[in-house]
């Protein structure tokens, strides 16, 4: 994986005063270094600057960017982050139109496949993806994000100038840039954080290009968004055994397919079906090539003894771990965290995400991906398997199946709990939500076949494909990239999601079972211990000395006059907080972010307005 970033003027000649944007690519790309630690390069013409920081995983030798491609008096230059599985076929397919390869990178294959096809080049990518082309012929600027919205992409329009890169940092390093605040980023921060609004970058001014979207930008075109893939609803037609073979086929092919690497791959084994299925499949193929599977299990110091089983985390994950490792025969490697990592960490998630994030859910992961990347760069997860084939409690809890709101968010009530009373005046967040919430459910595909439940049951995944899990690919993006590290999620293939997306509830969660249809599709690969375990989400601490640690770094910044998310608390409420046992069992998002994850969450939210000095619009 890389980090990109770059501009263009419709206007402007960036020709003139080359030396100053050079300048500014090199402080772009140098923001997004972590992504991209092997290599970078800046591409600059009249109109247009490309910045690219790389990760070498495919042809190590020849994959430097931005790439530049000329077919007779027509230029094309291209600054890429993704991996793309079906490069071969396109190859092949290109060479036979009479295209010449240069190199074994993908990155080529995608730039002359668009010199080829123009466009349509992106509904014939299989892979995780966001890029940038320029054409000097047509005087145009393209931007390219994957269908599933698995690689980032941010933009910003100042004036007549697009500016864009893969992390808001990369945008932020431009001079015509200030970080601001307003209501909708202050509602998006408190109100769904960590999830986001698609194409909402939070930043004032800043959006993010959308999954399965492209934008076009050009000296005779003003700025335009268009759809290259979206999800289909169709009534499904096959039959169960048929169904479960398919689903079984396309898994198995696209863990394959994302196996393709120039250097040793990993994988992380929690023990779950999900990331167990991807691990057992690795494992069969490295062994073919008389090589040994590595794979990671996270979890916390002393987690033994301080785990306490609830409805949402029934079960510990290392029995299970130890059962697929000599089950596959993986080299396996156990790493812990512990309380202090743990909080350190919060503050480089900040900096990963220019945001908060997912609190300790995603400074854990952060250090565990520390630690993998010490001796690999590329690793496989078992992500979006739970959003796909319908994992999570809401799926089928009648409260969250009737609940007019995001049905991992149904109460309110914690995120204004500890804030001021004119702050949440200001917000109006119930307004704001309800307003994301229903232009969500009016976006979701319909399918006339349906029945009114199965409507509701598909408004349900819309909103998980849209929402919850992009979160955890934000997550898995920026916790890895941040030490060059390019994990890839098989199961976000839009093969599978648009087929999965059309099963029935009945097909997917046969005879009850919670993703039966991906157990069934499992026989045969995984002993049936682990195909039929109970659910048990990411690993988090229940370590007391964990919690009274965040306590007093929040009562620190309490203590703080100067901290930036004073003006949003009220004292009284985080006191009181502070003193009353928390409650692990009603998360205010999703599974894991319960009260510790909320003080974890503001110490957080502080950081980031200190580290990017962001200024408040309006409040």
């Amino acid at each position: 994986m890389c980090g990109i970033a770059g501009f263009y003027h419709r206007e402007k000649d960036y020709g003139k005063d080359g030396t100053y944007y050079r300048s500014i690519l090199v402080a772009m790309h140098e923001e997004l270094s972590r992504r991209g630690p092997d290599d970078a390069g800046v591409y600059l013409s009249g109109q247009c600057g490309l910045s690219h920081s790389r990760l070498s995983i495919i042809d190590l030798s020849g994959g430097h960017q931005p790439m530049i491609r000329r077919q007779g008096e027509r230029v094309c230059a291209i600054a890429y982050n993704g991996e793309l599985y079906n490069a071969k076929e396109l190859r092949g397919e290109l060479k036979d139109k009479g295209w010449c390869f240069e190199t074994s990178c993908d990155t080529e294959v995608i730039l002359l496949g668009f010199m080829e096809y123009g466009v349509e080049i992106a509904s014939k990518l299989n892979g995780i993806f966001a890029f940038a082309i320029l054409d000097e012929r047509e005087d145009m600027l393209y931007l390219f994000r994957d269908p599933l919205g698995v690689k980032p992409l941010f933009y910003m329009k100042k004036e007549h100038e697009l500016i864009f890169a893969s992390e808001p940092k990369g945008i932020l390093a431009h001079p015509a840039v200030t970080a601001e605040l307003d209501r909708e980023g202050l509602n998006e921060v408190f109100g769904v954080g960590p999830a986001r609004s698609a194409g909402c970058g939070v930043f004032r001014g800043m959006r993010e290009v959308c999954p399965g979207e492209y934008i076009t930008y050009g000296k005779k075109r003003a700025l335009q968004r268009k759809l290259y893939w979206r999800l289909e609803s169709y009534p499904h037609t096959d039959s169960y055994k048929r169904t479960v073979e398919t689903v079984s086929e396309l898994v198995q092919d696209s863990i394959r397919r994302q196996m393709v690497s120039d250097v040793p791959i990993c994988t992380f084994l929690s023990g779950g079906v999900d990331s167990s299925l991807v691990s057992a499949v690795c494992a069969a193929e490295l062994k073919k090539q008389g090589k040994r599977l590595t794979t990671f299990s996270f979890d916390f110091v002393d987690n033994q003894k301080n785990f306490k089983a609830n409805a949402f985390q029934p079960s510990q994950d290392r029995p299970y771990v130890e059962k697929m490792a000599a089950y596959i025969g993986s080299e396996h490697h156990f790493l812990e965290c512990d309380n202090e990592h743990q909080i350190e960490m919060l503050f480089d998630s900040v900096k990963a995400h220019d945001l908060p994030a997912m609190a300790d859910v995603d400074s854990s992961m952060l250090y565990f991906c520390s630690q993998v990347s010490k001796s690999h760069k590329v690793t496989l997860t078992g992500e979006c398997a739970d959003e796909i084939f319908g994992g999570y409690p809401w799926f089928h809890k009648e409260e969250c199946f009737q609940a007019d709101t995001f049905p991992w968010t149904m109460d309110l009530f914690p995120r204004k709990e500890l804030l001021a009373d004119e702050f949440l005046e200001f917000l109006r967040m119930d307004e704001y939500v309800k307003e994301c919430y229903q232009k969500s459910i009016a976006e979701t595909p319909k399918c006339a076949e349906d029945s009114s439940k199965e409507a509701r049951r598909r408004e349900i995944s819309w909103l998980n494909l849209r929402w919850f899990m992009q979160t955890l690919l934000n997550r898995m993006d920026r916790t890895s990239m941040y030490s060059g590290l390019e994990a890839r999620v098989p199961f976000a293939d839009k093969r599978i999601v648009q087929y999965v997306w059309n099963v029935s509830w009945e097909m997917k969660a046969k005879d009850g079972v919670v993703k039966n249809l991906l157990r069934q599709s499992g026989r045969g690969v995984l002993p049936d211990e682990v195909l039929f375990r109970r659910k048990s989400p990411y690993p988090k601490t229940y370590d007391p000395r964990y919690e009274n640690l965040l306590k007093g770094r929040m009562r620190q910044l309490m203590m703080d006059g100067s901290a930036p998310v004073l003006q949003f608390l009220n004292k009284d409420k985080v006191e009181a907080f502070l003193a009353r046992p928390s409650d692990y069992g009603k998360p205010w998002y999703g599974q894991l972010m319960a009260g510790p994850q909320m003080l974890a969450y503001l110490i957080q939210v502080n950081a980031w307005m200190e580290r990017y000095e962001i200024k408040v619009r309006g409040y």
